[in-house]
């Protein structure tokens, strides 16, 4: 394969991955859910595992420590997400959801499903399976 055609193959994961931000962005601000796509991968992250570093959190949504320092912050503000003293560390905290927090996604998770589904329209099963073993494969040759 030539460069050419590596490059044009990348522009079209990249620009992908940001049309499909851009949408549900657009949907979470025209329906006022008050928190942004990446506030959300924080609360549904934190949602999944109950209580996280941040440093586990922050790999888990690829966010490096300051973006998510600030996103984090935000959450707090809301009431979503509260920092607790790590026990073993005092330097650290842990991460979990606000009982506000995990109202908030309950709510949403069934509407940001919807959302999410528009980029999946008029795809069928064997699509679904080659798209994710291509992405796995992609992600995989990149794994150190």
């Amino acid at each position: 394969m030539t460069y050419e055609q590596f490059s044009r193959y990348s522009f079209l994961l990249d620009r992908t991955a940001r049309k499909v931000k851009q949408y549900a962005q657009q949907k979470f601000k025209l329906k006022d859910f008050d928190i942004t796509v990446d506030q959300w991968l924080v609360m549904k992250n934190l949602d999944e595992n109950e209580i996280l570093s941040q440093t586990e959190l922050a790999h888990l949504v690829f966010k490096d420590h300051p973006t998510l320092t600030r996103i984090v912050d935000i959450l707090c503000k809301k009431g979503y997400v509260e920092r607790l003293p790590h026990p073993q560390d005092r330097r650290s905290y842990q991460l979990h959801l606000t009982k506000g927090g995990k109202d908030k996604v309950a709510e949403l998770k069934p509407q940001i499903s919807l959302i999410r589904q528009k980029a999946w329209e008029n795809l069928n099963e064997r699509d679904f399976e080659e798209f994710k073993r291509i992405l796995n494969t992609i992600y995989g040759n990149l794994e150190e």
